[in-house]
């Protein structure tokens, strides 16, 4: 018996998103050049096309409601990488994202099971904005980890209990190295995320106790971490050996890497998967410059089926789409060959060969 678990990368759905939902916050922005959510959308319009306003809570995940039709996982996790909150208490940083509780139906069109908030723009608006996040999730029954009222809550991992198989355990960690600030960690007293300030030894220790000290045999084990820079497919060691000793000292069945905006290395690694980075599953970039060789704009989705008996890897299909009106569509052939051939060649570096489905899917052994 399996379990499908459909993983994601970032969903960055404040700012310009926020601003075609029904209930947009103030486009007040507070950056260097843009002073205004709405230039977001104008940027996007100028690139691929009219965005409709108002739109359903359904509209942003487009042709990605159709493969999770298909593919049926049990489990449905995202980063979700804004704060939920209309609060004005803006931290003092390049870039703040944040969307209306009222819009937050989005993320139940999609039937999504937990959200992992322990990355650099959940306290985008300060820790009024968290508490305001958590209780808008909590209120759509949507689970959370990596983020919490104190230290305990946001190192507490997420249960997902999977009818007649199981449960699913997410732990959620956000690394300095994204870009998260230290004085974002929570504590004892105040609010915070779930905060790595290196991969050195001593914190990998801490963190395989959290994870055995609340897991469970049988339980399928996810560690979810934001990590590294936003741009580049380089794979430091130091996230190789913390990702291996998860697995090694925990069994940990998937290590859930995100930060780049761009898909990286997939690693298969004594039969468990290792993702470095899932890149962005939705954003507001469309228009702006610059990192094009990347291919940012590509969307994947990765379903993950694990063995429930030996917490294997079963099988993986990673399914490619592209962000497009502030909606996921569908790719050109041209560009899931291109994805298909670079997530090769990254993930080659590791012993591990992505091929590409008759139906146009990509599956990775």
């Amino acid at each position: 018996m399996t379990a499908r678990i459909f993983l994601c990368g970032d969903v960055m759905i404040g700012r310009g998103i926020d601003q075609v939902m029904p209930h947009p916050c103030d486009p007040l922005l507070h950056e260097a050049y843009v002073k205004s959510a709405s230039a977001y959308v104008r940027l996007a319009e100028q690139a691929n096309g009219p965005i409709p306003r108002q739109v359903c809570p359904s509209y942003i995940w487009g042709a990605a409601l159709d493969e999770l039709d298909r593919a049926q996982p049990d489990a449905r996790i995202v980063n979700l990488e804004t704060s939920v909150t209309c609060s004005d208490d803006h931290a003092p940083k390049d870039i703040n994202y944040r969307m209306n509780p009222k819009n937050a139906e989005c993320l139940t069109a999609a039937s999504i099971d937990c959200c992992v908030l322990a990355n650099n723009h959940v306290l985008d608006w300060g820790r009024a904005g968290l508490l305001e996040t958590l209780a808008t999730l909590e209120g759509l029954r949507v689970k959370t980890a990596g983020a919490g009222r104190n230290l305990d809550e946001a190192g507490a991992p997420a249960v997902l209990d999977i009818a007649g198989k199981g449960r699913v355990l997410v732990f959620s960690f956000a690394a300095v190295t994204s870009g998260t600030p230290r004085s974002w960690a929570a504590t004892q007293e105040d609010a915070g995320v779930n905060l790595l300030t290196d991969l050195a030894d001593p914190t990998l220790a801490r963190v395989c106790d959290q994870v055995a000290h609340l897991s469970r045999p049988r339980d399928v084990i996810i560690v979810s971490v934001h990590w590294g820079p936003n741009w580049g497919y380089e794979t430091p060691d130091e996230q190789r050996h913390f990702a291996h000793a998860l697995i090694d000292r925990v069994n940990v069945s998937i290590v859930h890497g995100h930060s780049s905006h761009h898909a990286k290395a997939v690693e298969v690694y004594r039969n468990r998967l290792v993702l470095y980075g899932c890149g962005d599953f939705l954003n507001d970039y469309e228009g702006i410059k610059g990192y094009e060789e990347f291919g940012g704009e590509l969307a994947l989705m990765y379903f993950v089926d694990i063995d429930l008996v030996s917490a294997d890897l079963a099988a993986l299909e990673i399914v490619p789409l592209q962000i497009r009106r502030f909606k996921l569509a569908r790719p050109s052939s041209q560009d899931i060959d291109w994805m298909r051939q670079t997530l090769d060649r990254e993930s080659g570096r590791f012993g591990t060969a992505v091929t590409l489905t008759p139906d146009r899917r990509l599956v990775v052994f």
